[in-house]
């Protein structure tokens, strides 16, 4: 096996088993199993005191009441010690008024973020990019995204995947791009030749028999 593809395998992959991990955090020690029956946003940022990180927990922070509603909770991550964390969360708060709600893990070792794939040697090799982690209820990974050091993420965009995938996952549904609560959903296509012929006459809004469309 080549280092590249040993790299590559060591990336977590989706609809399969989240790294577990045990860590301290601000809010004390943390692990995967504590999560089990919630959904979790898992996401790393490169360092603490840093604007475009600032710019992303303050973000995380308001949507906070948004994921909870969602059964949803969130979780930090950085390779910085927990000194460091306390130190920012407390200067968040005198400095933008934000309280940040959820806890941080502290990552000197490295160890989650090498787990989870977020440390990429092209942008550095001591620092986690900006990765987002989407863990279900059953501690599956259900979708992950990264982004460059120079540029934030959108939260709603994270809030909004979370609401699709459970939509998705409650009514047997696709969600088209850009979906959102109340839009019309996809209709699974049809798997077999009889199934295709029968579907334009099941009730679906179709411009094809392998696109329909439905409302919730």
């Amino acid at each position: 096996m080549t280092e590249t593809t040993q790299a590559v395998a060591q990336f977590p992959r989706l609809n399969e088993r989240a790294p577990e991990f045990k860590a301290r955090t601000t809010h004390g020690v943390k692990q995967l199993s504590d999560y089990e029956g919630k959904w979790l946003v898992l996401f790393s940022h490169p360092a603490d005191f840093t604007p475009v990180c600032t710019t992303e927990f303050i973000a995380f922070a308001k949507h906070y009441p948004d994921f909870q509603k969602l059964n949803c909770d969130l979780l930090g991550l950085s390779i910085d010690s927990y000194y460091s964390h306390v130190a920012w969360v407390r200067n968040i708060k005198e400095k933008f008024g934000v309280e940040i709600q959820f806890p941080i893990i502290e990552d000197l070792s490295m160890d989650v973020a090498r787990a989870y794939g977020m440390i990429h040697p092209g942008a550095a090799d001591t620092s986690a990019v900006r990765a987002t982690f989407i863990i279900d209820p059953k501690g599956i990974l259900r979708a992950m995204v990264y982004y460059p050091m120079t540029n934030g993420r959108s939260i709603p965009e994270f809030l909004r995947l979370v609401t699709a995938l459970q939509t998705s996952d409650k009514n047997k549904i696709a969600t088209p791009e850009g979906w959102q609560p109340g839009d019309k959903v996809i209709v699974p296509p049809p798997q077999d030749a009889d199934a295709a012929e029968a579907r334009m006459g099941e009730g679906y809004e179709c411009t094809d028999w392998y696109f329909c469309t439905k409302s919730l």
